[in-house]
């Protein structure tokens, strides 16, 4: 692989990371997307054919651009309220809307 595809794949390695973290989450018990992704791009370097190695990342930009367009249509679906539930998307925007002011809001609790 020449020094152009290597730089392309650390490009589509960090934005595939970047969109798991951000749509997926972070936590401990949905480590293991990140630890297979890890894993994939590792084997890449492990003398594949250039053409496969083509391949894996080719499917890995596919898969960041899948992630990323369905959260947007997502995020439109709420923005346009069609027939979604909004509740957990409003408690998002309230408590964004108060910490940017400093101000945290309270736990609701339900009897």
């Amino acid at each position: 692989m020449g020094s152009g595809e290597v730089l392309k794949a650390v490009k589509v390695y960090r934005e595939l990371l970047k969109a798991v973290k951000k749509h997926i989450g972070k936590e401990e018990h949905k480590m293991h997307f990140r630890d297979f992704i890890k894993s994939e791009f590792r084997k890449c370097g492990d003398g594949l054919e250039t053409s496969l190695v083509q391949q894996k990342i080719q499917l890995a930009h596919d898969y960041t651009c899948l992630l990323n367009s369905v959260h947007h249509h997502q995020d439109l679906l709420f923005s346009y309220n069609i027939a979604v539930d909004r509740t957990e998307e409003m408690k998002k925007v309230l408590g964004k809307s108060a910490a940017s002011v400093g101000l945290q809001l309270p736990e609701v609790y339900q009897a």
